[in-house]
């Protein structure tokens, strides 16, 4: 005959409130820290003579400029893919691409504060890999830090941890979204 199942005293119970309460105070606190997420607002794009007609991402420096007619406009640090030295050759090997390549879209509600989506695979790179037999992978974006962890800031760039992307600051993000429209020309180099 067994004996009675495992006994949760008051003692065992506390302990599992204690742990849950704690976990929703985590979550809270990440929610509060990162409160400028429920009030984003898309930024305007500037005026057209201030946007940049050209995007140069420089893999070697971790390093993105925006250009207008030849001229500097910003210039900031980025973090790349976790992988970065090579060409993106398929999906989930943490490279960055190289090429050229434009902004295809505008994403105001991402999953990293804001995004720039960049236009990999080209139709060459997609066929390329579908000759090859592989996946070439893709929504390869210019992106601020992942929701919730906007107070990692300037720290993000310590460590090159995206899937293949361009991470800035949200800060950074806002100030490059305001001056890059859909069509913007982005290489990446080596």
């Amino acid at each position: 005959m067994a004996g009675p199942g495992p006994h949760r005293g008051p003692r065992g119970r506390r302990w599992i409130g204690s742990i849950a309460a704690l976990v929703v105070l985590g979550v809270l606190g990440l929610a509060l820290v990162d409160q400028r997420q429920w009030t984003r607002v898309e930024p305007d794009l500037v005026v057209a003579p201030e946007r940049a007609d050209r995007i140069l991402v420089e893999k070697a420096a971790r390093r993105l400029t925006l250009l207008r007619e030849g001229r500097v406009l910003a210039t900031y640090p980025v973090s790349l893919g976790f992988s970065p030295i090579g060409q993106k050759a398929r999906e989930g090997d943490g490279r960055t691409p190289e090429g050229i390549y434009a902004i295809a879209y505008r994403n105001p509600r991402s999953v990293a504060h804001l995004s720039l989506k960049v236009s990999y695979p080209t139709p060459e790179q997609a066929a390329e890999a579908a000759a090859e037999g592989r996946e070439p992978g893709g929504d390869i974006m210019i992106h601020g830090v992942f929701n919730g962890f906007s107070w990692v800031g300037p720290l993000h760039q310590l460590v090159d941890w995206t899937n293949g992307c361009v991470g800035v600051t949200n800060a950074e993000m806002e100030a490059i979204y305001a001056r890059v429209d859909v069509g913007t020309p982005v290489e990446i180099r080596p």
